[in-house]
C-alpha cells in the first residue's frame, strides 16, 4: 500500500517561495513604474519549467551567487499566480477577470508550463465562450501564430463558418492580422458571396494605409501599385470567376491596376464566354447555402422557460382568456438565439435575429427568480440609418413577466401606444431586443447583457410609456443570466 500526502507537499513548497534565505533567483517583471522583484530556487524553476530551465543556463550570476532574470512582458500580477502554480501546484482564478485569465493562459504558454496553459484554454472555452466571441479580433491576434491553442483554433474555426458578420462587421475588422484573414479567405465553407469578401479585403487594406486618399479618382498609379503589393497575399484568394458580370464591373473594374493582367482578361472572356478555358487558376465556388443542423442530443428547448410558460404565452398571443393547456398548445417554439450559447454581444442578436417575425424574447434576471420578456410580431431589421434609430407600429405586441419560483403571478402587459411598440436602435454594439420607451429594453455598455446591469424594465404611469403597466416592482437596471430568442410557429 502507498500513503500519498500530495495536499502535505504542496503546502510545503509553497512556504519554500517564501523563504528568502535560500533563493538563488531573482526575477524581475512589469515594466517600469511597476516592476516588481520575486525571489525563486534555480532547482524548482528548472524542473518545472522548460523555458525557465533554459533561461538559466545563460543568465548572468552575480558576486552572490544569485541569477536575475528580467521578463518586462509579464505583469506582476500575473507572474504571482504562475510562481504559485510551480511553487504549489494550485491556481485560484474564481474572482479573476477574464482579461486577466486569457493573458494568464498566454504567459503560461510563453513559459512552457503547458499543464497549467491546456488547462486555462478549456475553462476559457466552457465556461468564457461569450467573452471569447465579443474579443474575437483580440484572442484570434494572440493565438494565431504556432502550433498552440488548437481548441481555442478550433472554438473560432466554428464561429467563422456560422457567424462570418461577427467578424466582417467587428469594429475591430480592420486591425485583424493579415496571417488570421488569409486563414478566413482560404476556406470554402466561408458561408459569405465573394463580392462580399471582394469589398471587405479592400476596405481592412485600405485601413491599414491611412495615406491613400479618400476619393478613388485621386489615386496615382503608385497609390495602386503599393495597395496590390499589401495586398499580394489576399488577392489569390479571392474566387473572381464566381462573382457576377455586373459585381466584377460596378466594383472590381474600379481596381482593375491592382490585378495581373491575364486576371482581368480572363474574368472578362469567363462571363463573355462561360465554356471557353482561361489561363487562370478557378478557384472552387464557397459553400453558401445553409444546411439544417441535426438537433442536438438531449438540449432542452429552453433554459429558461418550461412547457406551462409555453402555453401561457401561447393563449396570450392569441388573446385567450384562459390559458392553453400543457397538451393542446397551437404553436412550435423554435429556437434562433440562446445567450449561453452563441454570445451575449448586442451584435449577434442582430446578426441571428435580423429578418426573422413573430418572436418571442425572453431573459433570466441575474440574482432573482424573474423572467422577462417580450414579443414582436414584426420581423427584426438590422439595417436601420438613422442616428436616432427607428420605431415599429403594431398593435400585437406586448411585454411580460413568467411566474417563476418566489414569483407567484405572471404579468402581460399590452401595447397601449403602437406608435413606438418596438424600438431599432442605431447603437447596434449596445442595444439588443427593446420594446417601448425601454419598458423591456437589453442594453450593454460592455458588448455583454449579462455583466454591467445596464438592461432595464423603466415603467413610470403617464411619463411617455407605450405600454400598458410595469412588468418588474423596481425600475432598478440589471443584467441578465441567460436570454433567448424563439420563432413561433403555427402547428
Amino acid at each position: 500500500m502507498t500513503f500519498k500526502f500530495f495536499d502535505k507537499l504542496s503546502q510545503d513548497f509553497s512556504e519554500l517561495l517564501n523563504d528568502k534565505k535560500e533563493y538563488n533567483v531573482i526575477i524581475e517583471v512589469d515594466k517600469e513604474g511597476n516592476t516588481k522583484s520575486f525571489t525563486a530556487h534555480s532547482v524548482v524553476l528548472s524542473y518545472r519549467s522548460p523555458y525557465f530551465d533554459k533561461e538559466l543556463e545563460n543568465a548572468t550570476t552575480n558576486e552572490n551567487h544569485i541569477k536575475t532574470i528580467i521578463k518586462p512582458n509579464i505583469s506582476a500580477q500575473i507572474f504571482e499566480i504562475i510562481l504559485k502554480y510551480i511553487y504549489g501546484g494550485s491556481v485560484n482564478i474564481e474572482n479573476t477577470d477574464t482579461k486577466t485569465i486569457y493573458e494568464l493562459m498566454i504567459n503560461s504558454n510563453e513559459l512552457e508550463l503547458e499543464e497549467l496553459s491546456v488547462k486555462l484554454e478549456s475553462y476559457l472555452i466552457e465556461s468564457k465562450a461569450s467573452w471569447l466571441r465579443t474579443h474575437f479580433s483580440f484572442v484570434h491576434h494572440s493565438i494565431f501564430d504556432g502550433n498552440k491553442f488548437d481548441g481555442l483554433k478550433k472554438f473560432y474555426n466554428d464561429i467563422i463558418v456560422k457567424y462570418p458578420n461577427l467578424i466582417f462587421e467587428s469594429e475591430n475588422f480592420n486591425s485583424l492580422q493579415e496571417t488570421a484573414l488569409i486563414s478566413i479567405l482560404k476556406r470554402d465553407d466561408l458561408k459569405v458571396e465573394e463580392i462580399k469578401i471582394w469589398d471587405y479585403v479592400i476596405k481592412w487594406r485600405i485601413a491599414q494605409n491611412p495615406t491613400l486618399p479618400m476619393n478613388l479618382e485621386e489615386w496615382s498609379n503608385e497609390n495602386f501599385e503599393a495597395l496590390k503589393i499589401t495586398l499580394q497575399q489576399c488577392l489569390p484568394l479571392i474566387r473572381y470567376f464566381h462573382i457576377s458580370g455586373e459585381d466584377i464591373w460596378k466594383k472590381v473594374k474600379p481596381y482593375e491596376k491592382i490585378l495581373e493582367k491575364q486576371l482581368w482578361d480572363d474574368m472578362i472572356q469567363h462571363h463573355l464566354f462561360p465554356n471557353e478555358p482561361v489561363e487562370s487558376l478557378i478557384l472552387p465556388a464557397r459553400i453558401i447555402s445553409s444546411p439544417e443542423l441535426p438537433p442536438r442530443v438531449n438540449e432542452p428547448f429552453s433554459t429558461i422557460i418550461n412547457k406551462e410558460h409555453v402555453a401561457e404565452l401561447s393563449s396570450w398571443i392569441d388573446r385567450k382568456s384562459t390559458t392553453y393547456s400543457s397538451e393542446n398548445i397551437p404553436y412550435k417554439f423554435e429556437l434562433i438565439l440562446r445567450g449561453s450559447r452563441d454570445d451575449f454581444n448586442p451584435r449577434t442578436f442582430w446578426n441571428m435575429c435580423n429578418g426573422h417575425a413573430v418572436t418571442i424574447v425572453v431573459a433570466k434576471v441575474s440574482g432573482t427568480d424573474e423572467i422577462v420578456g417580450g414579443y414582436n410580431p414584426l420581423a427584426w431589421d438590422n439595417a436601420t440609418n438613422s442616428q436616432r434609430g427607428s420605431e415599429m407600429k403594431t398593435n400585437d405586441s406586448f411585454i411580460f413577466s413568467l411566474k417563476n419560483g418566489n414569483i407567484k403571478n405572471s404579468i402581460l402587459s399590452r401595447v397601449k401606444d403602437s406608435s413606438k411598440a418596438i424600438y431599432l436602435s442605431p447603437s447596434q454594439n449596445m442595444y439588443g431586443p427593446c420594446f417601448g420607451t425601454d419598458e423591456f429594453a437589453m442594453r450593454t455598455y460592455v458588448s455583454d447583457f449579462t455583466q454591467d446591469k445596464q438592461c432595464w424594465c423603466w415603467h413610470v404611469s403617464g411619463c411617455g410609456t407605450f405600454y400598458e403597466k410595469p412588468i418588474r416592482t423596481t425600475n432598478e437596471k440589471f443584467s441578465i443570466v441567460d436570454y433567448e430568442i424563439f420563432k413561433i410557429i403555427k402547428k
